[in-house]
């Protein structure tokens, strides 16, 4: 390991004081930044301890949350509001990693977690994203996990958060502040950056910018539905995965929020599939449809071809589920307004 200088800030004004630039690297809970650290991914000259920093509440913010950047993963999924309002964000962040890693992971450090591709990994081989202009070894290599959307012949590789492609699906907003003070609201669709040319730069921030809180706005309501393919049933990255809310009425779809994820180099917001559902009249043919409108683009890579008809699969089952639990639950309610 690289010898580093290391430095906390107990609150805003401390660490902009740190003046904090582009070789700089913030510590929260350090389930990400140390293995790369050790793998000799991630050198930074410097480390800023954030972790005392006043951004761990869960406040409410209109009609949503206002979310701090360094609320732990387990907090975030057991918060009552969250699982009442937004369950879908719940369900996310406990289909992820370990309690162990949730107890230590943030909210900002899940968005900001780094690909798991292999050949980031693997300093021996080359990597575009790891060292700009060197190539991708993934191109040629064994692509099981890498995208199916967005990607360009520098970069195939794919997001690993399960919270963010919730989030992605909630219409969440990302707060950033720097050191000159100014704030930033940054909508998640656009936070993340597709790899074009420079797989390097990941997402909006600036040097020296840093995530003080996500913000949810007022639910959707509906019936919200995480699912996750993966290899195994645990501690494991999704092949797939698909954040779903849909709300109806009868059987018209008056609201829809779909999102993917382990497909993309950012958590994939499927708008052609909402678009094509929207006020629509629900139906298996109308699903196929709109699933397969998202799908149009999408192309494999060899090794990961299999994820194309998996996407497809697994979406039209998430909103076959929705479906169902939606016209479930205004029989019950109807049902009750009966007396019966």
């Amino acid at each position: 390991m690289n010898p580093f200088t290391f430095e906390s800030a107990h609150h805003e004004r401390a660490l902009a004081e740190l003046e904090p630039g582009a070789a700089d690297r913030y510590l929260a809970g350090g389930t990400n930044l140390v293995d790369l650290m050790k793998h000799e991914i991630e050198q930074p000259e410097r480390l800023i301890d954030i972790s005392r920093l006043e951004y761990n509440a869960i406040e409410p913010a209109g009609d949503g949350l206002e979310i701090g950047a360094l609320v732990t993963n387990t907090a975030l999924a057991s918060d009552a509001r969250v699982r009442a309002g937004w369950p879908l964000l719940s369900q996310a962040l406990l289909s992820g990693a370990t309690v162990q890693l949730r107890n230590r992971a943030t909210t900002a450090g899940n968005l900001l977690q780094r690909t798991r591709c292999y050949y980031f990994y693997d300093t021996a081989r080359a990597c575009n994203k790891r060292n700009p202009g060197e190539g991708c070894s993934a191109l040629e290599g064994f692509t099981r996990i890498h995208a199916i959307f967005g990607a360009s012949e520098h970069c195939i590789a794919t997001h690993p958060s399960d919270m963010a492609v919730a989030m992605m699906a909630l219409d969440a907003t990302v707060k950033t502040l720097d050191a000159s003070g100014q704030r930033r609201q940054i909508p998640l669709d656009d936070f993340y950056r597709l790899p074009g040319d420079r797989p390097d730069i990941e997402t909006q921030l600036q040097a020296g910018e840093w995530i003080t809180h996500v913000e949810l706005p007022a639910s959707l309501g509906g019936t919200q539905i995480y699912r996750k393919v993966r290899d195994r049933s645990s501690y494991a990255f999704a092949l797939v995965s698909v954040a779903c809310v849909l709300k109806m009425q009868g059987d018209r779809i008056v609201g829809v929020r779909l999102a993917l994820g382990g497909v993309a180099h950012k958590p994939w917001r499927a708008r052609k599939a909402e678009a094509a559902l929207t006020g629509e009249v629900a139906s298996e043919a109308l699903f196929k449809s709109a699933v397969n409108a998202e799908l149009e683009t999408a192309q494999g890579h060899g090794g990961n071809d299999f994820k194309i008809p998996l996407a497809r699969r697994t979406m039209l089952a998430v909103l076959r589920d929705a479906e169902s639990a939606c016209k479930r639950a205004e029989y019950d309610l109807t049902d009750h307004s009966k007396g019966r």
